[in-house]
């Protein structure tokens, strides 16, 4: 079962399996946070709700205690704390390496990964800081506060991952619905709907979505 958990957030990347070496190295590379790319992350109405990440996002990160494993949960297959994996913050984003040939769960992941069992990677995080630009629907994360794991994932669980993003999204859409409900509420009713209702929706929106 995959562990999804309300604190933290989820997001997919694209990542490379290299051949064994001649050393007996596994590697398996990845690029899980790009610096100033707008990533879309859900589409409501037409209206796209996106996402980018500020070049200064992980300079404060805690990343000093980050696994690698499947689904994001069980044993580790690669740990910064033992060099098995390394990150590294460069320019456009952060990067990342790992040797699966140290233990019995890192060597069946990297044939697993090579036979095409798994072809999706996430990575989980937490949030510090962000803001939101209501004209061009684009949240901005200012401050990633940690990196708690990279993942092979399988087919569901890449899904459930999605799920973090698309919650972020639902909100905002329900929020900027709820405002837009209340000016047309208050030319046709002499606002009727006062500010109070509408900060009070917001806040159960929040609540029920992170």
């Amino acid at each position: 079962m995959l562990m999804i958990t309300k604190d933290r957030a989820y997001r997919h990347f694209d990542f490379e399996l290299r051949e064994k070496t001649e050393d007996g190295k596994m590697i398996v590379v990845g690029q899980p946070v790009i610096f100033g790319v707008e990533t879309v992350l859900w589409e409501y109405d037409g209206i796209q709700y996106k996402e980018v990440i500020d070049s200064r996002a992980l300079d404060e990160a805690k990343m000093d205690d980050v696994v690698l494993n499947i689904d994001h949960e069980g044993k580790p297959a690669a740990k910064t704390k033992n060099g098995t994996l390394k990150l590294f913050l460069r320019h456009d984003g952060l990067y990342m390496e790992a040797d699966l040939s140290k233990n019995t769960t890192g060597r069946e992941l990297y044939e697993d990964i090579r036979n095409g069992f798994y072809d999706k990677m996430s990575f989980a995080f937490k949030v510090r800081e962000d803001s939101y630009d209501r004209e061009t629907h684009t949240r901005t994360i200012l401050k990633i506060e940690r990196i708690y794991d990279v993942s092979a994932v399988t087919w569901a669980a890449y899904e459930q991952t999605s799920l973090s993003a698309r919650s972020w999204a639902e909100a905002r859409h329900e929020i900027e619905a709820a405002e837009a409900a209340k000016k047309q509420a208050e030319a046709l009713r002499g606002a009727e709907a006062t500010r109070e209702d509408i900060e009070k929706y917001k806040s159960l929106l929040l609540k029920k979505y992170f």
